[in-house]
């Protein structure tokens, strides 16, 4: 998918930013990403798919476990489970790896069009970022 780093940061002409700042920008725009893409993905969803979703986001183990018992019995044995378990930091909580995997699944069942809508709204951002770029940096164009 994409990368929030230094690469997103130099090819939006903002690598020059001072380290500290670099860190909290990119916060900055991972959490206007979750929520811009979050709003369009509940677009069209029933009450029902949303409370289930959230299962996820709030890690509730005992639905998550639920969800994939039901709709992914095999999940440990699969190739995407064993990659995002050995992608993911030392001491990471299980409950934290089958929420990830299971909302990744359950998007591709009930929004099949995720990866587009977050590569639409990263577009959207990037390109907002780079109309401000000179604000951002303190800069001004003459």
């Amino acid at each position: 998918m994409f990368q929030l780093d230094d690469n997103f940061l130099n090819d939006l002409g903002l690598g020059v930013l001072p380290e500290d700042q670099k860190q909290a920008f990119l916060q900055h725009i991972y959490e206007q990403l979750e929520l811009s893409v979050g709003t369009k993905l509940s677009e069209g969803l029933s009450e029902a798919q949303m409370q289930e979703f959230e299962a996820f986001v709030d890690q509730d183990e005992e639905k998550v476990r639920l969800w994939l018992s039901v709709h992914l019995p095999q999940y440990a044995q699969s190739d995407d489970f064993k990659k995002l378990e050995a992608n993911a930091p030392a001491n990471t909580p299980e409950i934290s790896l089958l929420s990830e995997y299971g909302s990744l699944k359950w998007l591709e069942v009930n929004r099949p069009d995720y990866r587009q809508v977050v590569a639409a709204e990263l577009e959207l951002i990037k390109k907002d970022i780079v109309a401000n770029r000179d604000s951002i940096l303190g800069t001004t164009t003459v």
